[in-house]
């Protein structure tokens, strides 16, 4: 079940994740949240050069059953970023429902006509640290329901426009979702400890500098 911040998304985080070091979290321990302006949080995130080598996307294991009640990350997602809730049939099989897509401000009816965005792409999270997680830690970060911006339902045409860019080269097409993108793009990286490159940088800071500078609460997975 996807319930961001609570003792039960922890419980479902820790089965899959043993602890580790963190590598650019905040100064707070796994499972604690901090609470900063967002640019005061992406002043946090390790500025390194990324590297590819190595990646395959069957490295980052999803969509699994975490918690075991049946349901897998896909669904779990899907239950709760409904704007009108489907059906649920046996073997967690959803029909009907309806959805909004930030990224093209658009409404879409049924499951079939979604896909389940990693906000911050599998590749990118290679790029930026987690070729050197353990294959435990890349499932956890694959199917993370601890933190509602890490995963996303959006039409395939704006996910497949994304692919594994980063916001130097993609920005969703609804401008006016895009300072709340950016926002969440900084606190995903922020709760696994990712790093940034300084062509990302300078984009996460060139959309900021038009955008409120909101607090951003972060619950280091890592």
């Amino acid at each position: 079940m996807r319930i961001p911040r609570t003792a039960a998304a922890a419980a479902v985080l820790a089965a899959l994740l043993a602890p580790a070091t963190a590598h650019a979290a905040p100064a707070a321990a796994p499972g604690d949240s901090v609470t900063l302006p967002v640019r005061d949080a992406l002043a946090q995130l390790v500025v390194s050069d990324e590297d590819r080598t190595g990646y395959e996307r069957s490295k980052f294991k999803h969509w699994v059953d975490a918690d075991r009640d049946g349901c897998n990350t896909r669904a779990e997602v899907l239950k709760a970023e409904a704007v009108v809730a489907p059906e649920q049939g046996p073997g967690c099989k959803l029909s009907g429902g309806q959805w909004y897509s930030p990224y093209d401000d658009r409404y879409i009816n049924g499951p079939s006509g979604l896909d389940i965005d990693h906000l911050v792409p599998l590749a990118e999270a290679w790029d930026s640290g987690a070729s050197a997680w353990s294959a435990k830690e890349r499932e956890a970060y694959a199917n993370d329901l601890g933190d509602d911006r890490v995963l996303i339902a959006v039409s395939p045409a704006s996910n497949r426009s994304k692919g594994d860019q980063d916001p130097s080269t993609w920005l969703p097409p609804a401008r006016g979702y895009r300072c709340q993108y950016v926002t969440d793009w900084v606190a995903d990286k922020l709760r696994w400890g990712l790093s940034i490159d300084t062509g990302e940088q300078a984009a996460l800071t060139e959309v900021l500098d038009d955008c409120p500078n909101a607090p951003v609460t972060v619950t280091p997975a890592r």
